[in-house]
């Protein structure tokens, strides 16, 4: 049976910390949320899943925690305008990466196939795909006044809770790698993993399992 809500698995920095629910802005499903620690643990030691910070405790509380550090909102035609631009220095960036953008409305998708970003059956990044993070961290650093989904897919194959928790350590590696010393403000992020439940492709062929096992970073205009 498919699973309805994923299980979290949260980290401190020194200890398990208590969480309470909260609302996956990309799915509307709830999600356990970290409130007690302000940036990701080692993905290897588990998936935190979440707003990032203990002042995000939903949507409406990223805004907040946004505005309060004096990143502005957008309004009227400046949201349009300022996500073209944020999409064309992303594509001039991450040409050649192997990361494909996609282009809905004022929201961009970033979508990171496992074949690039880890090894079969990890969730460590590739050392070799570090580079490709650093472009997309200094590219989310221009455009502050975008909020940042990191979720995490995987293909059908295997058990179900199995595919959930690898879509959810990716997801964290690759949040983590993004907000690490000096990148990307942890009150920007909200990381989830979807598991298997969102395809992309048919997961009937290798071609189609490839496309579905992947990371996709969702980003939207802050907006009052």
């Amino acid at each position: 049976m498919k699973k309805t809500a994923p299980w979290i698995a949260l980290v401190g920095v020194a200890a398990l910390t208590a969480a309470c629910t909260t609302t996956d802005p990309y799915t509307g499903m709830p999600v356990r949320n970290n409130t007690g620690t302000g940036a990701l643990a080692g993905a290897g030691v588990g998936a935190v899943l979440g707003y990032l910070t203990n002042t995000n405790k939903g949507e409406q509380g990223r805004k907040n925690a946004l505005i309060g550090a004096g990143i502005g909102a957008l309004a009227g035609g400046a949201v349009g305008n300022y996500m073209d631009r944020q999409q064309a220095d992303f594509r001039r960036s991450l040409e050649g990466s192997g990361v494909m953008i996609r282009r809905n409305g004022d929201q961009i998708v970033l979508i990171m196939p496992s074949d690039v970003t880890f090894a079969v059956d990890k969730s460590d990044v590739q050392p070799q795909f570090t580079r490709v993070l650093d472009d997309v961290a200094r590219t989310l650093n221009a455009y502050p006044q975008t909020t940042i989904d990191v979720v995490g897919h995987a293909d059908s194959s295997g058990p179900d809770d199995y595919n959930q928790t690898l879509s959810e350590r990716r997801a964290s590696a690759v949040a983590g790698y993004l907000t690490g010393p000096g990148k990307v403000l942890p009150d920007r992020v909200f990381v989830a993993g979807q598991g298997e439940r969102q395809p992309i492709a048919s997961n009937d062929t290798a071609e189609g399992r490839a496309q579905n096992r992947r990371v996709e970073i969702i980003l939207r205009p802050l907006t009052k």
